[in-house]
């Protein structure tokens, strides 16, 4: 990532890194959406397209002599911010809630941060604010509401995407870009990135954005135009817990309006179909948030919103390995042979639907 430091804000030279960034961009034919490519992002360090922001906020946390790293987080985000505070020699706070993924927090915990478990989300930020305001604990992640983005070194790195992109196609950019998005720092990183690229006379133009959320507060806000994106409210938890936040940003919601976006609303039944799909067709297992765009292009096409002949990059934010409750609750359980092998051919018919030759 930081061979772009030109347009970022410290020198590779004292960069905190782990090699994050130049992640693969991949085409996925067998999806049956057209032409569409898999920007992967679980191929960062941590596995999460959060290292671009752990790294841009963590370089940042060493110039200023930061004592104590904190992040909010369900999981990623704070993954990574304690995997770069291990790299740079830094303590670190995580305050996630009861109820995020297993394996995440367990990531946290083996980059050695002191993770600490709230039952209500709203106790995360209230602790991490005490935190900053009357310790000066660094923050990597938002600390208060409305959300206006998280720490803005992290969110400046997310533009690297974009020009990772730009340069895969010849700096010829896709018609479309496709993100789940919970508070958009990675929208608006790619956004400002491609921006940037456009002005300095790189590229002609610049590609318009799709936001595939699971709260709707986009789409409301489109469509209601009002400057704020209104708090929605579920009846349940989604599946995707690193896009589960109930209210949008209002950069996000800039963001969409200024490159001719929309905002797609996505359900639990769309991120896991497609979850098993991608594995399935593409060998790669998505989080089921970053299943959500593929679930927001299908329905783009089939609308018309998406032309047919319109090229879109779907940003895979980040692995099923994370959490591996969507794929456990969509596959049946392997089934278990003791005899021979006409118990074996009949195990894969019967499971499978497999027939030997």
């Amino acid at each position: 990532m930081w061979r772009w430091d030109s347009f970022l804000h410290a020198s590779a030279s004292d960069a905190v890194t782990l090699g994050e960034g130049n992640t693969p961009l991949l085409p996925a034919p067998s999806l049956g959406l057209g032409d569409v490519w898999i920007k992967d992002e679980s191929r960062n360090p941590t596995w999460s397209f959060k290292d671009r922001l752990g790294s841009g906020a963590l370089t940042m946390a060493k110039h200023f002599g930061a004592k104590v790293i904190a992040s909010s987080s369900s999981g990623n985000a704070g993954a990574a911010a304690a995997a770069y505070a291990a790299k740079a020699g830094i303590p670190c706070v995580v305050f996630t809630f009861v109820g995020s993924a297993g394996p995440l927090v367990l990531q946290m915990r083996a980059y050695g941060a002191m993770v600490v478990k709230v039952a209500d989300k709203a106790d995360r930020w209230r602790l991490q604010s005490l935190g900053v305001r009357e310790f000066g604990w660094y923050p990597t992640s938002p600390f208060f509401g409305p959300v206006v983005g998280s720490n803005p070194y992290g969110m400046e790195a997310y533009k690297t995407i974009a020009y990772e992109i730009a340069e895969a196609f010849d700096w010829q950019p896709p018609d479309w870009c496709v993100l789940p998005v919970c508070y958009g720092d990675a929208l608006y990183g790619m956004w400002k990135g491609f921006e940037e690229l456009k002005a300095l006379g790189w590229i002609e133009r610049t590609p318009r954005f799709v936001a595939a959320e699971v709260s709707g507060s986009l789409p409301v806000a489109l469509a209601s135009g009002d400057p704020m994106p209104p708090e929605m409210t579920r009846n349940a938890p989604s599946i995707a817990t690193s896009i589960g936040a109930a209210q949008a940003t209002v950069q996000s919601l800039d963001v969409l309006r200024r490159s001719k976006g929309v905002a797609v609303t996505v359900d639990d039944d769309e991120m896991r179909r497609w979850v098993v799909t991608l594995a399935a067709k593409e060998g790669i297992w998505p989080e089921a948030s970053s299943a959500a765009p593929f679930a927001a292009i299908e329905r783009l096409r089939l609308e018309g919103t998406i032309k047919p002949h319109e090229r879109c990059v779907a940003l895979m934010t980040a692995a099923g390995l994370k959490d591996p409750g969507p794929i456990e609750a969509a596959l049946p359980e392997p089934p278990l042979v003791t005899g021979g092998l006409p118990e074996l051919l009949a195990a894969l018919k019967n499971a499978y639907g497999f027939a030997h030759g």
